[in-house]
């Protein structure tokens, strides 16, 4: 299931409509910080781990720049493409990270679906998950919003455990989101 859901160029589209989507309501709700209007100040990445048949535009962060003289601050709303600075897309760090949870020897092999993926890569994403992610904003509002709680010590498992439906609708219910980041 892991490698149907990184490879398929349609599923990686609708997460393109959708972070589009994300994208129209942060910069119509204008600037968190002074209520100034947004304007576009888009950035190109290069994430590892598409699928072929994706266009360039699929590497286009959204972010915006305030246009208020004496704010000027920058942000970039949620995206379900894109797991903070991680250069893989977030399905992979998201897909890869919990299959390394309990690695079976059919786990290890099914991890080599994205080429060039190092096991120290997989190792600063487990630490990740169990430090920066546990003790952000959306790991609080989704402990807090779960009838049984994730379980910390197990993310990203626990927390897709939670969602219900297939992976590839686990991966695109829409988060808990909040005000552009700064």
């Amino acid at each position: 299931m892991c490698q149907t859901v990184l490879a398929d160029a349609r599923f990686h589209e609708q997460l393109l409509a959708f972070d589009r989507d994300l994208s129209a309501t942060a910069r119509a709700a204008r600037c968190w910080r002074c209520g100034g209007v947004l304007h576009s100040a888009s950035y190109d990445r290069k994430p590892r781990g598409c699928p072929a048949g994706l266009g360039e535009e699929y590497a286009e962060r959204f972010s915006f720049c305030c246009a208020a003289d004496g704010c000027r601050k920058r942000g970039a709303p949620p995206s379900p493409r894109f797991l903070g600075r991680h250069v893989h897309l977030a399905t992979v760090v998201t897909l890869l990270s919990a299959l390394m949870l309990g690695a079976t020897p059919s786990r290890l092999a099914r991890l080599s679906v994205v080429p060039g993926l190092d096991r120290r890569t997989l190792a600063r994403w487990r630490a990740w998950w169990r430090s920066t992610f546990a003790g952000g904003p959306f790991a609080a509002a989704a402990r807090a919003a779960m009838a049984t709680p994730i379980d910390i010590t197990a993310p990203p498992v626990s927390l897709l455990e939670r969602f219900a439906g297939e992976v590839s609708g686990r991966l695109v219910t829409p988060p808990l989101t909040g005000p552009l980041l700064g």
